[in-house]
This record gives C-alpha cells, sequence and structure tokens, in this order.
C-alpha cells in the first residue's frame, strides 16, 4: 500500500486566498502610515502658526486716554516691538453713538526705542467719549495688534 502523495498547491493558506479572493499585499500598513503623516503635518503647521501669532514683531496696549475739549483727546499708548522695524499704530476716538469722531495714525521709527510709551493727541469733529486702540502693523504684520 502506497501512502498518497502531498500536493503542494493543496496548502490550507492558498486554498483560503483562492476562496476568499485576497490578493498578496495589504494595503493597510500604507493607508495608515500615509494618514501618520498628514496628521503630522498639519500638527507641525498647526504649532508654527500658534507660534507666529503669539510673537508678533509689534504689540501695542493703550494706557488711558482723557477727553481734553469737545475737538480734542489725548491718550497714552504703549509699544512694544521684538525687531527694529518701523509700524504704523491706528487710534480712534469715538462718540457716545460709537460712531468714529477722530482718527490718527502714528509712525514709530524703526531705530526708535523697542519698548516705549507715546503720548498722542487727537483732533475730533464733535464730543468724544472713549479712545480706542485699533493696534499696531508692520511691513510683514498686517494684522493690528
Amino acid at each position: 500500500m502506497s501512502e498518497p502523495s502531498a500536493s503542494p498547491a493543496a496548502t490550507p493558506t492558498s486554498d483560503l486566498n483562492a476562496r476568499y479572493g485576497r490578493g498578496g499585499r495589504s494595503w493597510r500598513p500604507f493607508v495608515i502610515g500615509g494618514l501618520g503623516v498628514v496628521i503630522l503635518a498639519g500638527l507641525v503647521w498647526l504649532v508654527w502658526a500658534a507660534w507666529v501669532q503669539s510673537n508678533p514683531p509689534v504689540s501695542s496696549q493703550l494706557n488711558g486716554f482723557e477727553i481734553v475739549s469737545p475737538t480734542s483727546a489725548t491718550a497714552t499708548m504703549k509699544v512694544d516691538r521684538t525687531k527694529s522695524v518701523e509700524a504704523s499704530c491706528r487710534l480712534q476716538a469715538k462718540a457716545a453713538d460709537f460712531s468714529i469722531v477722530g482718527e490718527v495714525t502714528v509712525t514709530v521709527k524703526a531705530d526708535s526705542p523697542r519698548h516705549q510709551v507715546l503720548p498722542v493727541t487727537l483732533t475730533t469733529q464733535r464730543s468724544a467719549t472713549a479712545v480706542v486702540l485699533v493696534g499696531c502693523t508692520t511691513a510683514d504684520q498686517h494684522r493690528p495688534h
């Protein structure tokens, strides 16, 4: 009596692959790896954007204001720059109905001190009730800070 010889084509793995249509290589590791790269790139961009926005080249703060007369107001603003760049700072005088009754743009020269307190006088069309600092911009920073 002779023993039946095992056929090399009848292995269990090849039978299951043939029966269920599974191919050779799975795409799952490539999809997970690609998704990981996209998520990592998004996180790097988010950290970079947060760093840039939290460290502007110029920032400003309104320390106080006084309504001197029906046609004049004075304000004191603090300007801090991280680099020696020229900055433009805009202030507005507002009336009781929130309309703008006066506006001035102050230029801070690049060779002036980086941290300074500036007095500003605004001429108004009618009596103002408040002075608002819109913010400061530079050539590279278009959003007021």
